[in-house]
């Protein structure tokens, strides 16, 4: 009893796949998308306050142009420091190059001549205090204080000789290299210091439209976050996805028809770059049906007469 059921089915089951993807909606041989432009997101690289948004949203702007200018009193006075450090370590090296003047050797001489003297003196009260020890006029405990001078007196005198020795010598080539070293290390970190005060001043990398400012004047800024977003290029590109049985057909350098909603006329695109990876079909692309099919990602260069169109406008690709 359930037979003349079973011929429906079974004649709808030899119905043409074509036929019904037709049905479904989907188109074959067409990849949809959309125009679109590259955005170029520049970011904060510090947490600092916003103290001039000099170019307003919708904007041309070119390369250098100053989009957003971040607080740098705290990194001037950090450059100010480094720069003074690394003053201080070429005045160092410099010093030791020089090696030292004839004033601070004739100073040298003066306090080995001092020195000397002092030592003379003490020996003398040494041996005079010893005989006079013997007939009980000056005591054993002067004598002694008298030893310890004349000791103290000679290691004076070898340390200055030792000065003048060193003086006289000049620079050591261990200490140069170190002072070389320390002002390498000085440059460095002031050349660092002024990387970073730059990249408190965001600047445009690219021609284009200043899109958005997510930021406010005043607002402090968390690093890592963008604060300015540029849209370039004059000319918009199509970005589509190509169904998974056109992959075949397609490859850089490729010319293929471009239809955007809006414009009458068919334009004449370029394949510039088509993804290896296949994605899943994006709702907007293919209908309800279709969305578990693989495509492919893929950018499509467009002539100058396309200059001006607005990015995010639909467009459909006939494929090969």
């Amino acid at each position: 009893m359930n037979l003349p059921l079973s011929i429906p089915i079974l004649a709808l089951a030899l119905v043409p796949a074509t036929f019904l993807d037709r049905c479904s909606g989907r188109e074959s041989g067409t990849a949809l998308g959309v125009l679109a432009r590259d955005r170029v997101a520049l970011t904060a690289t510090a947490n600092e306050i916003i103290t001039e948004l000099p170019i307003s949203e919708g904007s041309p702007v070119k390369i250098g142009d100053v989009l957003v200018q971040l607080d740098d009193t705290l990194q001037n006075s950090k450059l100010s420091l480094a720069q003074a450090e690394l003053e201080k370590s070429q005045a160092t090296l410099l010093k030791l190059q020089v090696g030292p003047r004839e004033e601070e050797i004739a100073i040298a001489r003066a306090n080995v001549s001092g020195a000397e003297a002092r030592l003379a003196d003490a020996e003398a009260m040494y041996e005079r205090n010893a005989q006079l020890v013997v007939n009980s006029v000056v005591t054993e405990a002067r004598l002694q204080q008298d030893l310890a001078a004349r000791d103290s007196a000679r290691a004076a005198l070898e340390s200055a000789r030792e000065s003048l020795k060193e003086l006289e010598a000049g620079t050591r080539p261990e200490d140069l290299a170190v002072a070389r070293a320390n002002v390498r290390a000085a440059e460095a970190l002031v050349t660092t210091e002024q990387t970073v005060l730059q990249d408190l001043t965001v600047t445009a990398t690219r021609d284009g439209i200043l899109d958005s400012l997510p930021w406010n004047l005043g607002e402090r800024v968390t690093q890592g976050s963008p604060v300015a977003i540029v849209v370039s290029g004059d000319t918009p590109y199509a970005r589509v996805y190509v169904p998974e049985p056109n992959r075949v057909d397609i490859a850089h350098g490729d010319k293929l028809e471009v239809r955007i909603d809006g414009v009458d006329e068919a334009l004449d695109g370029t394949v510039r770059w088509i993804s290896d990876d296949p994605s899943f079909t994006p709702y907007f692309g293919l209908n309800k049906d279709d969305r578990t099919r693989l495509v492919y990602l893929a950018e499509i260069d467009l002539p100058k007469s396309a200059a001006g169109l607005p990015a995010g406008v639909p467009v459909q690709v006939k494929m090969p």
